[in-house]
């Protein structure tokens, strides 16, 4: 027998239908918010995530699934949404038009690691993103959004915030951690200290514990912002507060991508041990233009489709649409008829055998349906059908006509 591969798995039976309940929810949500769906390839070229992503993240220096097509371009499965949607953005000359776009997104994602609960090789995620809205109420609106996502779905969760600066703040920042982190290098993980020369941000986020106690006396970003930084940030939290919006300052809060500036966010869970963050995102004002846009202003999110599969809280099934079944044979044919034209408005499902009626109503109720309708040797030779409400218990014999 052949498996699925290590770290994919199939969505079948209760949680395929948990996943469409998500998905479902956040796009209806998506859309009272102004957001429009887009499609971008699962397969995108490897320079567009070294280029966004970036060199030093985990995402591109191990995780990746890059090999060479039969053209010889190098190629790789997409490891998030955000790359492929800003290359699309740009691809369509949007950056070269005045107004302002926000899309929504969900699909699969891969990325090579030790598979776990919640983190699979092969994931799902739907997201949003917004370009051409530089003011921080995008920022408050995008975490508003996310919000009323988890409380249409019945998922308790806290807010941590942090800023993670601009180009005027950054640098002079960036300088005093590296200072920092080279006088206790000695106690560092070794991933601590290569991110030392490539992207010392990172380091505070390290999951190592040795390494956070080490990190406490750290510099804080958020305590060196340039004045705009610091007027974004204390308005958000104004709104936040205003809202009446539950959050946390986390000052080592990073994100694991290094297009991120300014604004930085993640929802997380205490429901699901360890890999606790279920939503993240943040400003990525420059993103565009490092793929070689036009300057476009931008702030966005995802939401890990497994990492709140145990979390949500399916509405109670209602019965819905109609059972069809014949009690003879003869009477098949006639299902048919009825059945396209129902199904122009609701759900049918049909019998192919021809069954008694305790049977077909042990069917109907396996089905979910709302309505037996069934034909006998009786309704056959008359022309009519029996119905059933399964819910009211009502029951009436019509002409099949009239069904």
């Amino acid at each position: 027998m052949i498996n699925a591969l290590r770290g994919m798995k199939d969505l079948t039976f209760e949680e395929s239908q948990r996943f469409v309940y998500i998905i479902t929810t956040a796009i209806d949500i998506a859309k009272k918010y102004g957001y429009s769906y887009i499609e971008t390839p699962i397969l995108e070229e490897t320079a567009l995530f070294r280029r966004s992503v970036g060199e030093s993240s985990d995402i591109v220096g191990k995780e990746m699934y890059q090999f060479e097509d039969k053209g010889g371009n190098d190629v790789c499965m997409r490891p998030e949404g955000t790359a492929g949607i800003v290359r699309a953005f740009i691809s369509a000359k949007l950056d070269r038009q005045p107004q302002k776009y926000k899309f929504y997104y969900y699909g699969p994602m891969f990325r090579y690691e030790r598979p776990q609960k919640g983190r699979l090789r092969e994931f799902h995620q739907f997201g949003c993103e917004s370009f051409g809205e530089a003011s921080v109420y995008e920022d408050f609106t995008i975490i508003t959004m996310i919000k009323d996502i988890f409380d249409a779905l019945g998922i308790a969760c806290s807010l941590k915030i942090n800023s993670l600066g601009c180009t005027e703040c950054m640098p002079p920042y960036r300088d005093d951690l590296v200072h920092f982190l080279t006088d206790i290098e000695d106690g560092l993980c070794d991933d601590c200290v290569r991110r030392i020369g490539t992207n010392p941000i990172r380091t505070l986020d390290c999951k190592n514990e040795a390494c956070q106690a080490l990190l406490q006396g750290s510099p804080k970003l958020i305590e060196n912002l340039c004045e705009s930084c610091d007027s974004d940030f204390g308005k958000l939290t104004e709104l936040l507060n205003q809202a009446g919006i539950d959050y946390e300052v986390d000052t080592n809060l990073v994100r694991g991508l290094d297009y991120y500036s300014k604004t930085a966010f993640e929802f997380v869970s205490s429901e699901i041990g360890a890999q606790s963050a279920i939503a993240g995102g943040g400003r990525y004002d420059k993103l565009v233009e490092y793929l070689d846009g036009r300057p476009t202003p931008a702030v966005g999110f995802a939401i890990g489709i497994e990492r709140i599969m145990e979390l949500v809280k399916m509405p109670e099934s209602k019965r819905e649409g109609i059972y069809l079944g014949a009690m003879i044979p003869e009477a098949i044919n006639s299902l048919f008829p009825v059945a396209q034209r129902k199904r122009r408005e609701q759900k049918v499902t049909v019998e192919y055998d021809a069954k008694k009626l305790k049977a077909h109503l042990k069917g109907a109720d396996k089905a979910g349906a709302r309505i037996a309708a069934i034909i006998g040797e009786d309704e056959f030779s008359n022309g009519t059908i029996w119905i059933k409400d399964l819910e009211s218990k009502e029951e009436k014999t019509l002409p099949v006509e009239l069904f």
